[in-house]
């Protein structure tokens, strides 16, 4: 269960609006990947899509508010898709929900401008 793969479907969007599609836990073994993508997004709006993402730990977790940081001080936004009850009580726990916005679906996301 630790070691499970995460993998990370990054589609161009339309709109300045950038998809990254994540499938498999968000965890300190695989989380590299997400954060490079990430750090080096530099469209408007990044919609993570958490559809196929069934837990996140804390360093996950730790990776995903780094994601907010960035995009918050460069003035993009940050739209979290299909958030699962176990990955959105993790972020409560840790007190960090607050910090994102979560949409039903994709063209929710991209169709709300914040």
């Amino acid at each position: 269960m630790p070691n499970e793969p995460l993998t990370i479907e990054d589609i161009a969007g339309q709109d300045k609006t950038r998809l990254l599609k994540l499938s498999g836990p968000l965890t300190i073994s695989n989380l590299f990947d997400f954060q490079s993508r990430v750090r080096t997004n530099t469209v408007e709006r990044l919609i993570l899509d958490f559809t196929n993402v069934p837990y996140v730990d804390s360093a996950g977790i730790g990776a995903m508010v780094g994601a907010h940081v960035t995009h918050s001080k460069d003035g993009r936004s940050l739209a979290l898709v299909g958030v699962n009850q176990r990955v959105r009580a993790a972020l409560g726990v840790t007190r960090v929900e607050q910090f994102f916005k979560f949409y039903d679906s994709r063209e929710e996301a991209q169709a709300t401008r914040t």
